[in-house]
């Protein structure tokens, strides 16, 4: 998110545009390449005026950035947040077009936004800001334009909405518009678990590579949402031992193991985690600081800054969120010795299923579950091959490596097709 912390006077836009300065030195770009792919080529502000529930009007404030389309149409969520800011919503797409390059799929980064409270909100609400939302994004948006999919409180019935409103605009349904929709819809079979398989798979390399066995290593989830819950599940049936798991209502944690089926079930049913039976209630700085193998801030950005990156005791920081980790964060836990999978690799398994269902829409032709499954995992397990190669001959860390990898496919893009008119 925008904010950040006293020491820290950096916000997610200037640390993206950190982050690629730094792979761009290490790439020795050209300055007449850099001005070329750094900054958004769109950027489009609206007003969301919404009938609200007692009938007063209210308005919210949307956004829809587009920062690169030289590899393909754009690509990128839209979140319903307090926070949500421009410049985050700028850094959100930013990293898309790394993170689309990065696991080599034909899109460039895109992201939207609208700064709401979705919890305070009907689904009456929710439905007509949604499609008001679209009507003002509709010249942006396309399945050979500009692609949504959802984000943070954002979901399937909300991807329903947009491709209604954009297919009733257009005259005929266009499924292809926006991704992450329900299958009935044209959405894809593993959609909805592909961020948080992704993260597993990412991991799985991760452990190998370190020679760390996966079964029995104990992890720390921060964020229970979509990403972090999934992730959570896929390690606990590999035989992981996920101790502590919070979301924003508390954090609980078990030395012997939580039952993630049973969490995630509680989870769906009350909407939290707190109070959880057979876990003991800790603190968000504790889980930070948890002694484990593997912690997954899954999460909102700037979890882990310069204040607290010392008291991470993980051997693995594998990001499920976008941005979790600030460059003054990184360079302590680098100086620390954890092993950081970047979020432009750790987390690219929701977009990269969003691929193949964009894919499947246009073609008309739909896949079976473990087609998804084995697609995505060859996927993600060739893209960390691809950064780790970078990171062992460079001695770039990981984050370097992941940005060199995806900012140099777009720089190659962008030198072949050269500049109009």
């Amino acid at each position: 998110m925008a904010t950040t912390t006293t020491k820290e006077k950096i916000n997610a836009y200037e640390a993206a545009l950190h982050n690629f300065d730094a792979a761009a030195d290490a790439l020795e770009l050209k300055s007449d390449t850099r001005e070329m792919i750094k900054y958004p080529e769109r950027v489009l502000m609206v007003s969301v005026p919404v009938r609200m529930d007692d009938g007063r009007i209210r308005r919210f404030e949307g956004y829809r950035v587009q920062h690169s389309s030289v590899r393909g149409p754009a690509k990128g969520g839209i979140r319903y947040h307090p926070n949500v800011t421009l410049d985050e919503v700028k850094a959100l797409a930013t990293w898309m077009t790394w993170k689309c390059a990065v696991v080599n799929i034909p899109f460039g980064g895109a992201k939207g936004g609208i700064t709401c409270d979705p919890k305070h909100m009907s689904e009456g609400e929710l439905e007509r800001m949604t499609r008001r939302y679209t009507s003002a994004i509709l010249p942006l948006i396309g399945p050979e334009q500009d692609i949504p999919a959802p984000d943070v409180y954002t979901n399937a019935q909300t991807m329903a909405w947009i491709m209604d409103t954009y297919s009733m605009t257009k005259g005929y349904p266009i499924p292809g518009v926006v991704t992450g929709k329900p299958v009935c819809l044209g959405g894809s079979l593993g959609r909805n678990e592909a961020t948080g398989r992704g993260v597993f798979y990412t991991i799985q390399s991760a452990c190998e590579h370190l020679h760390m066995a996966l079964r029995g290593a104990t992890v720390a989830v921060q964020g229970f949402g979509n990403a972090g819950s999934i992730a959570a599940q896929l390690l606990h049936e590999a035989g992981a031992k996920v101790i502590a798991v919070s979301d924003s209502t508390g954090c609980v944690y078990n030395e012997h193991g939580l039952d993630i089926p049973n969490l995630m079930h509680m989870k769906a049913l009350t909407g939290h985690v707190e109070g959880f039976p057979e876990a003991e209630k800790i603190s968000p700085a504790e889980l930070l600081a948890m002694q484990c193998y593997v912690l997954i801030p899954a999460a909102l950005e700037s979890a882990i800054d310069g204040e607290n990156a010392t008291a991470v005791r993980a051997r693995i920081v594998a990001e499920a969120a976008n941005g979790p980790v600030t460059p003054d964060g990184d360079r302590i836990l680098e100086a620390k010795g954890v092993f950081l999978i970047p979020d432009i690799l750790c987390n690219a398994g929701g977009v990269t299923v969003s691929y193949f269902e964009w894919v499947q829409d246009e073609q008309h032709l739909f896949w079976e579950a473990q087609d998804v499954y084995n697609r995505l995992e060859r996927v993600m397990r060739a893209a960390f091959r691809d950064v780790l190669k970078i990171h062992e001959e460079s001695a770039a860390p990981m984050r370097i490596a992941a940005n060199m990898l995806g900012i140099g496919r777009v720089a190659e893009a962008v030198q072949i097709r050269g500049i109009y008119p």
